[in-house]
């Protein structure tokens, strides 16, 4: 792959990051299908900024910007901690009705025991025989590809912004680390939770500093204790947790756009294809697929087509087919 597609592809998770993080904090908003318009987002809630949890995330936004600005160590974390409280107090005050999934305010009981009942509940051939070998056969396909490329992405957007990338924005021993992501995603589903694999929001904590495996060591151990402290971790909004993806959004996009070579249009258009596909289809995936087939074309139809590895001529049919699928009633 291309240094410039893989700076595309680390910049253009820093965009899906934001999109993400202005969502969540109900700034941006979607516009409801009974409004018939083309429009498919607007500012707030109805087209205006408006509430407490809005202000909240505003100000966590300033605050977390100042901090880095200043350099200010665990910038991040202050500005999360600060708007926790700033939360809780409104909440208090104003009695807000709603701050979305979580509230701000401090539990009854912080202490809870956490639930293993699902633990091993798991029918590995089960879905087969619901819906058919060929369907099922399809299903794992697409969520294959689908989780593949997202880990892929992920973690090369992170390696990039984490500076463990080589000259030519190769990360060293990255099967090691999809190795692992796949025991870890396997792992998840045998303990019937939600997805295990990376996530974008790690970029949060290489925006901190975080570049050794020490700091995911340090991490997991703190989710381990979370699970009996889970009242109290979830009591922190999304207004006070989502201005850290804003700013390493804009980290990724200041620390990667300068180094696609936009004079080279075989590779600048497939970088801006899959840097604007991820937040625009809310999918790392898409955006990766798209990108991926725009380079092949491009080229091709440049008549350097011999530049391109057949590894790349393989996945980028592979997306083809992945998006043809409902054209050929294959799903």
């Amino acid at each position: 792959m291309p240094l410039g597609l893989r700076k595309g592809i680390a910049i253009g998770i820093g965009l899906f990051i934001m999109m993400i993080g202005l969502v969540d904090s109900g700034f941006v908003s979607r516009i409801p299908d009974v409004a018939n318009t083309t429009v498919p987002l607007q500012l707030g809630a109805n087209g205006h900024l408006a509430g407490w949890p809005v202000l909240v995330f505003v100000l966590g936004t300033l605050l977390t910007l100042a901090l880095i600005v200043r350099k200010v160590p665990g910038a991040i974390l202050i500005s999360i901690v600060a708007m926790t409280v700033l939360g809780a107090v409104i909440n208090a005050v104003a009695h807000v009705p709603s701050w979305g999934l979580t509230t701000p305010k401090w539990p009854g009981n912080p202490v809870s025991t956490p639930d293993f009942g699902l633990l091993g509940k798991v029918s590995l051939f089960g879905g087969f025989s619901k819906v058919g070998v060929l369907t099922g056969i399809l299903f794992v396909f697409t969520v294959l590809l689908s989780c593949f490329f997202d880990a892929m992405g992920t973690i090369m957007g992170i390696s990039d912004e984490a500076k463990l990338t080589d000259a030519q924005g190769q990360m060293p021993g990255i099967n090691k680390v999809l190795f692992v992501d796949g025991i870890a995603v396997a792992a998840g589903g045998a303990s019937s939770s939600s997805a295990t694999t990376c996530f974008v929001e790690s970029t949060a904590g290489v925006g901190e500093g975080a570049r050794t495996g020490f700091a995911n060591i340090v991490t997991g151990g703190l989710f381990t204790l979370a699970l009996f402290l889970t009242p109290v971790a979830t009591m922190v909004p999304s207004q006070a947790a989502t201005p850290a993806l804003i700013a390493v959004g804009f980290l990724i996009l200041a620390g990667g756009i300068r180094e696609i070579n936009w004079a080279d249009y075989t590779i600048a258009i497939p970088a801006f294809v899959t840097m604007v596909m991820m937040p625009f289809t809310y999918s790392i995936t898409n955006g990766i697929g798209m990108g991926f087939i725009t380079f092949a074309l491009l080229r091709l139809a440049a008549g350097r087509g011999r530049e391109v590895p057949a590894a790349m001529y393989v996945v980028a049919g592979v997306f083809a087919f992945y998006y043809l699928m409902p054209a050929l009633g294959l799903t």
